[in-house]
C-alpha cells in the first residue's frame, strides 16, 4: 500500500498523521508531500490525502496535484526542505536537528527515472 510505503520516511509518516488530524500543514508541507508523495499513489489518492488538511480545498487540492505532475517535480533535498520549513508555522521535519530527518532519498526508493533525472541535472550543471 502506497501510505505504508511513504511511512517508511519519518518526515511522511508525520505529515500524513498530521493531515490525518486535519492539521494545516501550510503551503510548503503539501508542496513537499506533493512532490514525494504522487511517486507512490495515483492522482486521486494524493488528492484525498491533501484534502484532510483543513485549510486546503478540494479544488486547491486538484490544482496542486496537477501542477506537480505537470512540472514533474522531483523530491526536494533535505536543505530545500529546511528553507522551506523556515517560511511557514508548521514544522515539515519532524525532528529538525537531525540531518536525515527530511531525507527521502534515505529510505525511500523512488521510480529510476526520478534518479536518472537527478543524474542528468548534475551532468548538465557540470558540464559534463
Amino acid at each position: 500500500m502506497a501510505v505504508d510505503e511513504l511511512r517508511k520516511n519519518d518526515m511522511m509518516a508525520h505529515l500524513l498523521d498530521s493531515l490525518d488530524k486535519g492539521k494545516d500543514i501550510g503551503h510548503y508541507g503539501r508542496l513537499v508531500f506533493a512532490m514525494v508523495a504522487r511517486h507512490f499513489m495515483n492522482d486521486d489518492e494524493l488528492i484525498a490525502q491533501l484534502r484532510k488538511d483543513r485549510d486546503f480545498s478540494d479544488e486547491e487540492s486538484r490544482a496542486l496535484c496537477i501542477q506537480v505532475q505537470g512540472r514533474d517535480y522531483n523530491p526536494p533535498k533535505p536543505e530545500r526542505i529546511h528553507a522551506w520549513q523556515e517560511e511557514q508555522d508548521f514544522p515539515i521535519c519532524p525532528t529538525p536537528d537531525d540531518p536525515d530527518a527530511c531525507n527521502v532519498y534515505k529510505n525511500l526508493q523512488f521510480p529510476d527515472t526520478v534518479y536518472e533525472k537527478i543524474s542528468e541535472y548534475y551532468e548538465q550543471k557540470d558540464g559534463v
